[in-house]
């Protein structure tokens, strides 16, 4: 990096150059007090350094409504997506998942949501050339403890899953260093760390995604059946909280959620899913699907209406991934494999 290109004092440029400090994420990454006493500086000089480089990554990102209307450079988030890491999934998503809002994934137990989320963890980490954001993730665990071993086996198998990536890359990426691990077993510890804890990972830089497995499980234990105006207030808050981060930082946020049994005909109608022959919804109910922007449902696939594209593979291995609803994309669906490499969808 240049540094003599920025509008700086020079005794703050030579301290870059002492400081060995080569780019402007490296700074941001680093807290004011890490800056001083790195650089060796007073804290009014450091404060302006920041400044400064905040300006500058920020000059250009004023649009007019002409260009965001008509959007010719992809400068908005409505047309840059998350890969998935897989062309299929891809494509049936219109490029992967949107970098502002709420995107759940609902599904019985083994249909696949904690192996598509550890994949999203994986994919965020890759140039933006190959569908990433060249940032890490936040997972929170809100019942389960992390499933580090699939996480590392998935890593060891970037090369097979991600063939459309030279191995050089693939090589470079330090996939498990940029994974962070929340556990939050209640409201108010979930509380603290997407106000805090998760604010200062996102503004400094060091990961443009987060994960949340499960949501329902916050809500499963703390509320009874009399409680629903209570609970109805907490999923407005969270789902709020959530939006204001997702929206300042452009991070997409999935949310995993289970499903229940749906005992109504309205209930049915509303999900339109049916996995192994039950009639399921998304838990939570209809406030808290108020506060997503996409759903996306996944479920294993029975037997007896097994398509003739997933009749190459073992019928207890593939799965439907389904979208239920979302702003820009129609009702539609896909199959996909869980295997040792990862998550890939069939043709």
């Amino acid at each position: 990096m240049d540094w003599d290109q920025f509008d700086l004092n020079p005794k703050v440029i030579a301290a870059l150059k002492k400081a060995d400090i080569k780019s402007v994420k490296e700074i941001l990454n680093l807290s004011g007090a890490d800056l001083q006493r790195l650089m060796k500086l007073p804290s009014a000089d450091v404060q302006c350094l920041l400044k400064t480089v905040s300006h500058t990554l920020r000059r250009n990102s004023m649009l007019t409504a002409l260009q965001l209307y008509q959007d010719t450079d992809h400068l908005t988030s409505q047309h840059q997506k998350l890969s998935l890491g897989c062309a299929v999934l891809d494509n049936l998503l219109k490029g992967g998942i949107p970098l502002v809002g709420i995107t759940e994934l609902a599904g019985e137990s083994s249909a696949g949501k904690t192996q598509l989320s550890l994949q999203l963890c994986l994919c965020v980490q890759y140039p933006y050339k190959y569908g990433g954001l060249e940032s890490g993730a936040v997972y929170i665990c809100t019942e389960d403890i992390f499933p580090s071993k699939r996480l590392q086996q998935l890593i060891e198998q970037q090369r097979e899953l991600r063939a459309d990536v030279p191995a050089e890359i693939i090589q470079k990426i330090k996939f498990g260093n940029s994974i962070f691990v929340e556990h939050a077993a209640d409201l108010d510890t979930f509380h603290n760390c997407i106000t805090k804890r998760i604010s200062v990972l996102l503004a400094r830089g060091m990961v443009r995604l987060v994960v949340i497995d499960s949501i329902a499980a916050l809500f499963r234990c703390e509320f009874g059946v009399s409680d629903s105006v209570m609970k109805a207030r907490y999923l407005q808050t969270f789902g709020a909280q959530l939006h204001s981060l997702s929206t300042r930082f452009r991070t997409p946020i999935m949310c995993i959620n289970q499903v229940t049994d749906a005992v109504s005909e309205s209930e049915a109608a509303q999900c339109s899913c049916s996995v192994m022959d039950k009639r399921v919804s998304p838990a939570l109910g209809i406030t808290w699907a108020n506060q997503l922007l996409m759903r996306l449902m996944v479920s294993r696939l029975a037997q007896p209406g097994q398509s003739s594209g997933a009749a190459s593979h073992h019928a207890a291995s593939v799965r439907t991934l389904r979208v239920v609803f979302a702003p820009h994309l129609p009702p539609s669906s896909c199959y996909y494999t869980v295997k040792l490499e990862g998550v890939r969808g069939i043709k």
